[in-house]
């Protein structure tokens, strides 16, 4: 890491509360999926099933269901259709594994509906990503060599990380209100389940948010130090 990572005062102002509330969110989210992948659903739905009743309730068909390996690994993939469950998620009749699953399903149906904003972001990833990658260089850069367009360049560039990460979030908390609407609507889980599952959803999108105010933090310390550059 840069040394100037340990002297940049607004490292310790901005970006360490930031980091704190990010470790903040990852305990949470750990001990809410631990406490609840626990607690059995009584109406004994796995997570693949829950996935597929979710799609079926909302109109969705032909969006395949696949087991992969690893922990936290559930996502849909849209370019194949198929939404891939860990192996703790989908043969798992928990609340944990129920919650998780339908919200996966729930951003399959965002797709089969034609929601804008994870359009807009899929659409931003690729570019993004780059950006993200080349903006630390460009900054790195410009900000040892006093070369300002360099430090400006990678700061327009990590604006665009920032951007997706600000578009994730309705997309996330959509696709969770889709799940839970789903999964009351359709009697997958009864009322205290459904509790269980609104907090475990609740704590995974706590992540997106403390990883967006990590960003934010972090683009904020940029453009002061550019700033503070300039003046130099």
């Amino acid at each position: 890491m840069p040394f100037f990572y340990y002297v940049d005062p607004y490292y310790w102002m901005l970006l360490v509360p930031a980091m704190l509330i990010a470790l903040w969110a990852q305990v949470r989210v750990s001990s809410t999926f631990r406490r609840y992948s626990q607690v059995r659903a009584l109406r004994g739905y796995t997570g693949a099933q829950a996935a597929e009743a979710v799609l079926r309730a909302n109109g969705v068909y032909g969006v395949r269901i696949q087991r992969v390996r690893g922990n936290l690994t559930d996502h849909f993939d849209p370019r194949s259709n198929v939404i891939r469950l860990s192996e703790s998620v989908y043969g798992s009749n928990s609340v944990e594994a129920i919650g998780v699953a339908a919200h996966e399903a729930g951003h399959a149906v965002q797709y089969a509906v034609g929601y804008q904003p994870i359009k807009l972001r899929s659409a931003m990833i690729p570019v993004c990503n780059v950006g993200s990658q080349l903006s630390i260089l460009f900054i790195i850069l410009g900000f040892l060599f006093y070369i300002e367009p360099l430090f400006a360049i990678g700061i327009i560039l990590f604006s665009l990380a920032v951007a997706v990460q600000l578009v994730t979030l309705p997309v996330e908390f959509n696709a969770s209100r889709r799940a839970l609407q789903t999964l009351e609507g359709t009697g997958m889980l009864d009322p205290r389940e459904l509790r269980g599952a609104r907090k475990v959803l609740s704590a995974a999108a706590m992540t997106y948010v403390a990883a967006l105010l990590v960003s934010l933090a972090q683009l904020l310390r940029y453009v002061l130090a550019f700033a503070g550059r300039r003046r130099d």
